[in-house]
C-alpha cells in the first residue's frame, strides 16, 4: 500500500484497512492499541513503511510500537525533549547518537497532542517542522487522527494535519482509514423502505465512532522515493 504509485502526486492514495477477520465478532478494545489501533495493524504499517535495520520512533515512546519494531527486525527508538528539542537514541548504547545523525525511517504520532489541546494550524505546523528535522531523506511520518465530528463553519482535522505538513516542508503520502468496529453487512438506513423509521447507533447522544483515520507524509517526494528505493 505505501508502494502505490501515482501519476497524481497531488491526490494520494487512500487504503481502508477493514477489521481483521478473526476479530469482527467483538469490538476491537485493546489495551495494547496504538491511539486506537490494534497491534497488528500497527505492526502492518511499520513493516510496509520500513526495511530491516530501519530506526522507528514514537513521540510517546509506546511500548506495542517498540515490540513491533524489535520483532520485525528494526530498532526501536526513544524520544527525548528538552523545551521544544526533541532527541532520538536507537536504544543500543554503543550507538546511541543524536537523530541528526543517523534519522528516523519511521516517526509515529498521535494528534491532538495530549499537552497541546485541540488542533490550531500554526501549532500544529511547528510540531511537524520538528518531526521532519527527525527524519532521514526518505522517512515517513504516520500521524493517528481520531474521528472528530464537525459544527458549522469548522474545518475537519484531517484538512489541519495536511495543511500543516505541507507549511512543515513534508509531502502528503498516503491517507489510510482504519475501521475500529466490525459494521454490520446490512444498514437498514440505506434502505429507502426503512431509512425514515430507523434510529441510528448512538452513545451519549453521539454517532458511534466506527474508524479513525491514520495520515501518511514523507520527507521526500514519490519521484525521489522512488529513485532511492
Amino acid at each position: 500500500m505505501p508502494q502505490t504509485h501515482s501519476h497524481h502526486p497531488e491526490r494520494p492514495p487512500v487504503g481502508l484497512f477493514l477489521v481483521p477477520a478473526h476479530r469482527r465478532a467483538a469490538p476491537l478494545v485493546d489495551p495494547a492499541a496504538w491511539h486506537g489501533l490494534d497491534p497488528q495493524r500497527l505492526a502492518w504499517l511499520i513493516r510496509h513503511y520500513t526495511r530491516d535495520g530501519a530506526l522507528v520512533a514514537d513521540l510517546d515512546n509506546h511500548p506495542t510500537v517498540s515490540k513491533a519494531a524489535r520483532y520485525l527486525h528494526r530498532h526501536s527508538g526513544t524520544i527525548t525533549t528538552d523545551g521544544d528539542d526533541l532527541r532520538v537514541t536507537d536504544g543500543r548504547p554503543v550507538r546511541a547518537r543524536r537523530v541528526a545523525e543517523d534519522g528516523v525511517a519511521l516517526l509515529l504520532a498521535g494528534l491532538p497532542r495530549p499537552d497541546r489541546g485541540d488542533l490550531g494550524l500554526r501549532d500544529t505546523a511547528a510540531a511537524m517542522h520538528r518531526w521532519h528535522r527527525l527524519l532521514r531523506p526518505g522517512g515517513f511520518v504516520l500521524v493517528a487522527l481520531p474521528t472528530h465530528g464537525l459544527e458549522s463553519g469548522q474545518i475537519s482535522r484531517r484538512s489541519i494535519v495536511i495543511s500543516a505538513a505541507r507549511i512543515a516542508g513534508l509531502n502528503y503520502h498516503q491517507h489510510i482509514p482504519v475501521l475500529v468496529l466490525p459494521l454490520p453487512a446490512h444498514d437498514l438506513r440505506t434502505d429507502a423502505a426503512t431509512a425514515a423509521s430507523t434510529v441510528p447507533a448512538l452513545l451519549h447522544g453521539q454517532h458511534l465512532r466506527t474508524h479513525m483515520d491514520v495520515l501518511a507524509f514523507t520527507a521526500t517526494t514519490l519521484d525521489q522515493e522512488d529513485t532511492d528505493a
